[in-house]
């Protein structure tokens, strides 16, 4: 969007905060491991499972899921004693779009998208 003096706007600061936080958050590839193996599941899965999916330490993969957790990609769900993790189905929309934001890329408004999904 350009300004009256012809300068261009810049990205709001509090949304580019919040895109820099998931995009540390992914700057790792054991999280993205685990993100797109929670997204490809689509549904809860124990650090245990992780953990052996992944054939890493249990400490190592919770480290992870906390910073996943802490930006929201990864929702947290207690059962029994243990806790479940799975992929925040929000994300699966809005990230795309925010790198698409960062990239200078056109982004579909909110009706094209509804309309896409639809039809």
């Amino acid at each position: 969007m350009m300004l009256e003096d012809g300068m261009e706007e810049l990205l709001d600061r509090e949304v580019a905060q919040r895109y820099a936080s998931w995009f540390r958050a992914l700057a790792d590839p054991t999280r993205v491991q685990i993100a797109e193996l929670l997204a490809r599941r689509r549904e809860p899965m124990s650090v245990g499972q992780l953990t052996a999916a992944m054939g890493l330490a249990q400490s190592t993969v919770s480290q992870h899921l906390k910073i996943l957790a802490e930006v929201r990609f990864v929702l947290v769900e207690a059962a029994g004693n243990a806790n479940l993790y799975r992929i925040n189905a929000n994300c699966l929309d809005r990230f795309p779009t925010a790198a698409d934001v960062v990239m200078g890329r056109p982004v579909a408004s909110p009706g094209d998208a509804a309309q896409r999904q639809a039809g």
